[in-house]
């Protein structure tokens, strides 16, 4: 993998009550990533990036709302997020220095 799109793959960590009960719960990590980021590259960015060893990957796509404004429709934007799941003994901490 090219190591410009590494960094082009994954947008972000995805922090939300669901996804920090679903790392309390499981060894899994949410992450907000690229509409043409595929398994693949997501695993092996996560594992380049963060030296950790991924046991898998799942996908979801989130369609943006549509909303009424005093100016009409307006929509959000569409949302692509990965849920990794980690392999034993492997922890991601984002609030670690």
């Amino acid at each position: 993998m090219n190591p410009e799109r590494i960094y082009k793959v994954l947008l972000g960590p995805h922090i939300s009550e669901k996804a920090t009960v679903v790392a309390d719960g499981s060894d899994q990590v949410v992450f907000r990533v690229a509409r043409d980021a595929t398994k693949p590259e997501i695993k092996r960015a996560v594992e380049e990036l963060f030296n950790v060893k991924v046991a898998g990957v799942s996908v979801l796509n989130i369609k943006g709302k549509t909303k009424r404004t005093q100016r009409g429709l307006g929509k959000r934007n569409d949302v692509r997020k990965a849920y990794v799941r980690l392999a034993e003994g492997s922890e991601i901490d984002f609030l670690a220095g």
